[in-house]
């Protein structure tokens, strides 16, 4: 029996790792759940599953007395106090955006291993989570489906074989618009992802093929393979998850349904191989054909950006979260065109000021700084 912490539960990823764990009783106990500010979200799975710990960022004394028997946190740090709990085996970090660095890092120096979803914390401060898993001793489980892909074509076969990883890539809502016509689209438009049902957030990150470039950088760190051999495919279908490619020029390929819980049953039940009732089988006669192009970077400048960033290292990925973070809240908040959060992002890492070796405060200065320079070119008229 694997105990788990699940943190960013409310979420789309979040509540599909809730219908795995659902399927898999007997492998699976969620000890404790975190969300938001979705309090109604939290009663459901409390009422639902027997947790012992759970958190909201604000205090609900109502909460406390319906559920008098789960110890509650609450705040920044209360977040921070449930991963460093030693009563659980893994944490599963589903939250969106920067939020879930800090989390990743306390959970794996507290010796626990860690499912990811959550790619800015690698982009953020790889290098130190990194190194927090050499220290520890513990393993880090991807959940995006592109890196559970790389994983599984990976297994049996030594690093220095791999001529490179190649991640395929939907292309994202506008996959099939010039880059002339992305000036007028609307939120609604980016909002209708062709493939994936997925929250807000990372399909706007779809559309401007950002997260693939966050991908690129989390890919890295996950397999510690350099940059130059890890590369992006346009693949509409989906269904190729993606690739590695071997020095004596046989590619092994993942293939499956689009569908995140095979990629989050995977990581949470590795090495097996289980089905449920929620598994669905891929019908190659029915695919009838699949799809490959080359990516065009400058109709997706953001992947290229990515890729440099990785190089640079030191506070620039946590710089490169922050602006994006804070471009696409504004989109979805129609404050910006769509146009615009590439925009935001290439001016405020022009300018960023470079620090090879950031502390965790440094890294969450410049993430917090990026945020907040992205407010202020729009103050400006700066875009």
């Amino acid at each position: 029996m694997k105990r788990l912490i699940l943190i960013g539960a409310s979420g789309s990823i979040g509540s599909q790792t809730l219908d795995v764990i659902r399927q898999h009783t007997d492998e699976l106990q969620l000890v404790g759940v975190a969300v938001g500010y979705n309090v109604e979200s939290l009663v459901q799975i409390l009422n639902e599953f027997p947790v012992s710990y759970a958190y909201s960022i604000e205090r609900n004394e109502q909460l406390e007395q319906q559920f008098p028997s789960i110890k509650f946190f609450y705040g920044d740090e209360g977040l921070l106090e449930m991963v460093r709990l030693q009563d659980y085996d893994m944490l599963v970090n589903t939250l969106v955006g920067f939020t879930g660095f800090l989390p990743t890092l306390e959970a794996i120096r507290n010796h626990k291993d860690v499912a990811l979803a959550n790619k800015e914390a690698l982009v953020a401060g790889g290098n130190m989570i990194y190194a927090a898993l050499k220290e520890s001793g513990t393993k880090l489980f991807p959940i995006d489906s592109e890196h559970v892909a790389i994983w599984q074509c990976l297994q049996g076969h030594p690093k220095k074989d791999v001529r490179r990883l190649i991640l395929t890539a939907s292309g994202g809502s506008f996959r099939d618009l010039k880059r002339e016509e992305l000036t007028d689209v609307t939120l609604e438009q980016a909002l209708n992802h062709p493939v994936w049902n997925m929250g807000s957030k990372i399909t706007i990150d779809s559309a401007t093929m950002m997260n693939k470039g966050f991908e690129i950088i989390e890919a890295h760190f996950l397999f510690d393979i350099p940059y130059e051999k890890i590369d992006v495919i346009i693949h509409p279908e989906s269904t190729v998850h993606s690739m590695v490619e071997y020095e004596d020029g046989s590619i092994i390929a993942q293939m499956g349904v689009p569908d995140m819980r095979l990629m989050i049953k995977y990581a949470l039940l590795y090495p097996q191989h289980l089905s449920d009732q929620n598994t669905s089988y891929l019908d190659l006669a029915k695919v009838a054909e699949l799809h490959f192009r080359d990516i065009d970077y400058h109709r997706y400048p953001l992947v290229k950006l990515a890729k440099q960033v990785g190089v640079f290292e030191g506070n620039f990925g946590a710089i490169l979260n922050g602006a994006n973070d804070e471009a696409v809240s504004l989109f979805l908040n129609k404050k910006i065109r769509f146009i615009d959060i590439e925009a935001c992002i290439f001016k405020t890492l022009q300018k960023a000021h470079f620090i090879k070796d950031p502390t965790i405060s440094q890294i969450v200065d410049s993430y917090n700084w990026a945020r907040e320079n992205v407010d202020e070119l729009l103050k400006n008229n700066e875009l």
